[in-house]
């Protein structure tokens, strides 16, 4: 062992797992920041809490790794809240947090409250180290808990208000790198023979199958396992929004996103099915619309790393813990000896009924996806996107509306593009954004959000500038949160004085707004100025802003049921 305080400790250990970023807001171990940035590893200092636990999610969803971000004791549960986040989306982040030591606590000592419960809810892992010579052990076990079986975020609550008591320590201590744990996943389980046998028997047999993607498959990189499955079984595919990019839109099986972001023909393939097969997919209520869907009595197939996912949500006859590649590899493997579908023609006969759903909901979109209206229909911005970004980009979704429009009218055509959407909070996308372009400096890094997402942290533009993460916002500024209108107008008896301040906004001109920040802004108001718009952005060499003047009256729409 080597004499070295736990500031060189906690930075030579993240160096080793490859981590090049570490997202905090000040103060938190001040003194690993020098040996930090000894070993090349960029210190981001975000405006607040949140935002820093949204761009350390963002980074890891873009590295498929662990990220770190901090905050001293005061901000903790502000640090918490944003967690949340990375908790929902599975995502392996590692927060610090300063504690005040254990004979101040509990006495109202200046700023201090309790970090355990808030902590305990958005992760998988949290513990106290109160001491350095503690810090190996818990470090360790916070980036395995972090990686292994379903990813998620851990915790350590380091002693001292900023950690200064764990960091400012000496101790004998050996960095040790577990080069398993430096991606996702560490392990690739495989299911046992029999129940693949049983699963492959039970999706032979069905007339209607549907396979739906999780985001599981995301995060085993099982792309090409999942589209080969699907060929071979000649199965449709439906894709949770964390599996969107994991299935090529045009493909004859594509069906599209299921559940409560979703387009109606996937709604209603899952309707009909008569076997539906969860794939790295938790089952829960967006992806199936509350569960709704699949209907009752339909029989159900699961394969999850995690056991405890198989039949949460519904009865399964047969489940399959495994890592998804690695699962999806052993049934290609299997059903090439015991064949396919038992009845071709029937199962012919559905695969042109889905062919069908999707056609006819392409149909009825199709004059809202070229429409010149001015201002602009957000399925024209939706159709805009879908044509222009680039081959290697990746795309990040905020929540409601957002994640509504780029679920059902955004369509991915290169295999090398990614999507990254926002798993729960309002106002996300933007700081994460900046999380994914740490990961992925040479890739354009495009968010799509509304501008009443934009208001929640638009402050992180100057972390943008300052640390030249240079991504592209695309903002759909129609000056409200029109996703409550239906509500309010609802509650008032229609659009009545009262109404519209509990749903609109300020026009405000977010391109403006980023110049004065020192990025770049540009403002569309006609749908043939995007393509430029976005060219611009692209090239700008700074953080740059796109404020597209969008129709107030594009309303995503309610889930088919």
């Amino acid at each position: 062992m080597t004499q070295m305080s736990g500031a060189k400790f906690l930075a030579e250990t993240m160096h080793g797992y490859g981590v090049s970023h570490f997202f905090f807001m000040p103060v938190i171990v001040a003194d690993a920041m020098p040996e930090m940035e000894r070993l090349g590893i960029t210190r981001v200092m975000a405006h607040s809490e949140k935002p820093a636990a949204y761009m350390a999610d963002g980074y890891a969803r873009a590295s498929r790794s662990v990220a770190f971000c901090g905050a001293q004791s005061v901000g903790a549960n502000n640090l918490a809240a944003g967690l949340q986040d990375a908790y929902l989306a599975s995502s392996p982040v590692v927060a610090l947090t300063g504690r005040l030591p254990q004979e101040l606590q509990d006495r109202w000592a200046y700023q201090e409250v309790d970090h355990t419960s808030p902590f305990s809810a958005v992760t998988k892992y949290s513990s106290r180290v109160n001491s350095t010579d503690q810090l190996p052990m818990f470090l360790r076990q916070a980036i395995r808990e972090a990686t292994t079986g379903t990813p998620g975020p851990a915790h350590l609550d380091l002693a001292g208000i900023s950690g200064g008591d764990i960091s400012t320590g000496e101790a004998d201590l050996d960095v040790v790198i577990e080069e398993q744990f430096t991606s996702l996943p560490p392990f690739r389980p495989e299911p046992d023979s029999a129940s693949v046998n049983a699963a492959l028997g039970e999706l032979s047999r069905a007339a209607r199958p549907v396979i739906v993607a999780g985001g599981g498959v995301t995060s085993s990189d099982a792309r090409k396992e999942l589209i080969a499955l699907a060929e071979r079984l000649n199965i449709p595919v439906a894709t949770a929004l964390n599996a969107k990019a994991m299935f090529p839109a045009d493909h004859p099986l594509a069906v599209g996103v299921p559940g409560a972001y979703s387009r109606a023909c996937a709604n209603q393939v899952l309707a009909e099915a008569d076997l539906v097969f969860f794939i790295g997919s938790h089952t829960g209520g967006q992806v199936t619309n509350d569960w709704k869907l699949p209907r009752a009595g339909t029989r159900v197939l699961q394969l999850d790393i995690n056991a405890v996912e198989l039949g949460r949500s519904f009865p399964i006859s047969v489940g399959l813990q495994a890592d998804v590649r690695a699962g999806l590899q052993k049934m290609l493997d299997i059903s090439s000896e015991v064949g396919t579908a038992s009845d071709e023609q029937q199962r012919a006969t559905w695969i042109g009924r889905t062919q069908q759903l999707v056609g006819d909901w392409k149909a009825s979109v199709d004059d809202l996806w070229n429409s010149d209206d001015e201002p602009m229909r957000t399925e024209r911005l939706c159709k805009e996107l879908t044509e222009l970004l680039p081959s290697d980009s990746i795309l990040l979704s905020d929540t409601g509306h957002s994640g509504i429009w780029t679920g059902t009218m955004i369509d991915f055509k290169s295999p090398d593009q990614s999507f990254i959407r926002c798993a729960g909070s309002l106002g996300w996308a933007f700081p994460a954004a900046f999380g994914a372009k740490a990961a992925a400096p040479d890739r354009p890094v495009i968010t799509f959000a509304g501008d009443g997402a934009l208001w929640y942290h638009f402050m992180e533009l100057d972390t943008g500038v300052r640390y030249g993460l240079n991504t592209v916002t695309v903002v759909n500024n129609n000056a409200s949160l029109n996703q409550e209108r239906g509500l309010n107008e609802r509650n008032y008896g229609g659009p009545l004085p009262g109404s519209d301040e509990l749903w609109k906004l300020t026009e405000t001109d977010f391109a403006a707004m980023s110049e004065q920040m020192g990025g770049f802004g540009i403002t569309v108001t006609k749908p043939g100025d995007f393509e430029g718009a976005l060219d611009q952005a692209l090239n700008a060499g700074k953080p740059a802003v796109i404020d597209v003047k969008t129709n107030i009256d594009s309303i995503a729409p309610a889930a088919w049921n």
